[in-house]
């Protein structure tokens, strides 16, 4: 079994035990094999005594008996290289067999239905993660459709009180555990409403060295002393230094509230701490993550499993002091999936732009991502050609440095909907 089984095909016989349309349909299959966990599709028919499928190119032959199919596994047209036995039992396939690659073994289970009607669910947090992974139990399940309303805490742990509620760096939300997503789909995160719980905030005061010319940064003489605690005027929608320097009396910062952490969980069993981002989402820190805007997510585990949290007050591009205006959080997003569809890095809309993110290890990289995401995006949705893709992004594509202090670089492709406007879709 040397590849990951995103689609098994399998014939079945009618059998005593089982009827035809206990069978017939998709499965999700759970596989292990050397160790890992991994996760394809199953789709599964009836036609003879006879069993065949495939998997990623791996056939199988076996003899249905009973509930029980044993046989053989072979790739291609080579000659069997192994073998399988699938033992079908209270509504699950439970398989297990081994080839030249070594044993291997799945259970498959019918995807979850939709619950109907959608549903609000009123969440309390008692519990804070450090960490974007699949290893924590989820706090709640929810059905595509449904809405969450929930708050979190600001980065360094502190709730709407000012009370600390749990070690900083970033404390998360959730997971939330989506009934029915699964690897390949996207999730989908519609960010409903996103408003402060508090009038204050506290910031960076020093911009990161990564942001400056070493030279010119060794000449800065920064005053330990300064404050960068803020005073946020919910009322006139803007923030104010509490206690300003000299200059700064009269400088003030328009509100707009965001979310810098969204995710789901990173792929096979890998954990990152909360400050990190990736191709899953994580601590994006791109200051359009607010009100009004829909963020797009592969789904990597059974569940998405969505964390939430680090609520900014105000952020300028780039977060280039390492802490934007930190403060707690109250927001309601809703989740819906779309079903066998599979984005490779983060996506999000407003009413106004397209947004394609690129998370890299350099500005570079990230913006090849970035402009690589865009452009399937546009392909797949408008059926563009290369060469009309090229015409429109070279005519107006924009790019935003979403983040530069954290482990990776955030690069934005982003293109405004006025331009796609006359494209037929």
């Amino acid at each position: 079994m040397r590849r990951l089984l995103p689609a098994l095909v399998i014939t079945l016989a009618p059998a005593t035990l089982l009827a035809q349309s206990d069978l017939s349909g998709d499965w999700q299959a759970t596989v292990h094999f050397l160790g890992s966990t991994q996760y394809g599709l199953v789709h599964l028919e009836q036609t003879g005594e006879k069993v065949t499928g495939t998997i990623s190119g791996t056939k199988i032959e076996c003899q249905l008996q009973s509930n029980v199919c044993a046989g053989t596994v072979r790739e291609g047209d080579d000659p069997p290289n192994g073998t399988i036995r699938m033992t079908l039992k209270s509504g699950e396939i439970h398989a297990e067999g081994s080839d030249t690659d070594g044993p291997f073994d799945f259970v498959a289970r019918r995807p979850v239905a939709p619950s109907g009607t959608p549903r609000t669910h009123q969440f309390i947090p008692t519990k804070f993660y450090n960490y974007f992974s699949s290893k924590f139990e989820p706090v709640l399940h929810v059905s595509p459709g449904d809405t969450i309303e929930t708050w979190s805490v600001d980065a360094g742990g502190f709730d709407a009180t000012g009370t600390r509620r749990s070690p900083g760096g970033n404390p998360l939300t959730g997971p939330f555990y989506v009934d029915g997503a699964w690897p390949g789909d996207t999730l989908v995160v519609k960010l409903n409403r996103v408003r402060l719980t508090r009038d204050t905030a506290v910031s960076g005061d020093q911009i990161v060295p990564s942001a400056l010319g070493p030279g010119y940064y060794r000449s800065l003489k920064f005053d330990e002393k300064f404050s960068s605690d803020w005073t946020l005027d919910r009322v006139a929608g803007v923030a104010r230094l509490t206690k300003p320097s000299e200059h700064l009396k009269n400088y003030t910062v328009p509100l707009k509230p965001m979310l810098g952490c969204i995710a789901v969980a990173p792929p096979q069993e890998m954990s990152f701490r909360s400050g990190y981002l990736g191709a899953w989402g994580g601590n994006m820190d791109f200051n359009q993550l607010g009100e009004g805007t829909t963020i797009y997510l592969p789904v990597m585990h059974p569940g998405a499993l969505l964390f939430l949290g680090d609520g900014h007050a105000a952020q300028g591009d780039g977060e280039l002091t390492g802490d934007a205006l930190e403060t707690s959080m109250e927001f309601s997003v809703t989740v819906e999936l779309i079903k066998n569809k599979n984005v490779t890095q983060p996506r999000a809309e407003n009413a106004q732009f397209r947004m394609a993110s690129g998370i890299a290890n350099s500005v570079q990289e990230a913006l090849q991502q970035a402009t690589t995401n865009l452009s399937r995006w546009l392909a797949d949705d408008y059926k563009l050609t290369p060469n009309e893709v090229a015409v429109v992004l070279g005519t107006a594509i924009q790019y935003q440095i979403a983040e530069v202090v954290d482990p990776l670089v955030h690069v934005v492709a982003k293109i405004d909907k006025k331009a796609l406007a006359g494209l037929p879709q």
